[in-house]
């Protein structure tokens, strides 16, 4: 049987574009949607070309009727997003998360729940395959050279910094090896905040202005030499459909909490 799946925020840039394309595909099946604006209507009336797509879209997720969804995939605000993967989870729901912007401690609660529940979640602050090949690289990096830095880009309206890609990138790389900092940041002359943020041991900057979309790069530093491993996504949401459309499939076979698109690909 087909994977039946609710997207959470079904009219934003990316949901409707998965959307779009869950009809394409055998092993999936769009249900329903969650879209406050959108509330009482259908997937039709967003994407008026998709004839079929006569499925309804709620306002919150209490309003989804039960035992009716296998998935929910979250493309919303990083200020709601943890309580609605806590309900799916509470009512059968695998979740896929594709908003950036949560912490580790709420990670730390969804993974708690997910594995008493025995339901999977899969979560990534990008679903984009060559962003995740950008992060596995520089973990990989992180092995062998002492010293990196991180840079994310986006437009100047993104809510969060930094963004979630980075966010869990910097996390995973301190699991990986120390960063070597040569100047402590308490010790910075000046204005420390211009170091940018600490996250595991990692100075992350984040730049926000327009023409940007959403672009990372780590940086290593040897004596005399350099390596940059960068991503860069265009102005579309085209880049995260394949990882999300694989994370589907692969989360109802997940018990817990798995972080990253780079897991999903090589663990």
């Amino acid at each position: 049987m087909a994977i039946r799946v609710c997207i959470a925020g079904v009219s934003g840039w990316t949901g409707k574009l998965i959307a779009n394309y869950l009809e394409r595909d055998s092993k999936l099946k769009l249900v329903s949607g969650i879209s406050r604006t959108y509330a009482g209507k259908t997937v039709r009336d967003i994407l008026p070309d998709k004839h079929n797509l006569e499925v309804p879209v709620y306002g919150n997720i209490d309003d989804v009727p039960k035992n009716s969804v296998d998935v929910l995939v979250d493309f919303t605000h990083p200020e709601s997003v943890f309580d609605r993967s806590i309900a799916a989870l509470n009512v059968g729901m695998n979740v896929v998360i594709g908003t950036s912007g949560l912490n580790a401690e709420q990670y730390a609660s969804i993974e708690k729940l997910a594995l008493k529940v025995n339901l999977g979640v899969i979560a990534a602050g990008n679903f984009s395959i060559t962003a995740a090949l950008a992060k596995h690289f520089s973990l990989l990096a992180a092995k062998h050279l002492p010293s990196w830095e991180i840079i994310d880009y986006a437009s100047a309206s993104k809510v969060d910094a930094p963004s979630g890609t980075t966010r869990e990138l910097a996390e995973e790389m301190s699991s990986i090896a120390q960063n070597q900092v040569a100047r402590k940041i308490e010790s910075v002359v000046g204005y420390r905040e211009a170091r940018g943020a600490t996250i595991g041991g990692t100075q992350v900057h984040s730049v926000r202005l327009p023409s940007f979309t959403i672009s990372f790069e780590t940086i290593f530093g040897l004596p005399d030499e350099r390596l940059t491993i960068r991503h860069d996504s265009g102005t579309s949401a085209e880049p995260y459909v394949g990882g999300t459309l694989l994370a589907i499939k692969k989360v109802v076979e997940v018990k817990g909490l798995v972080r990253g698109m780079d897991r999903i690909l090589f663990e």
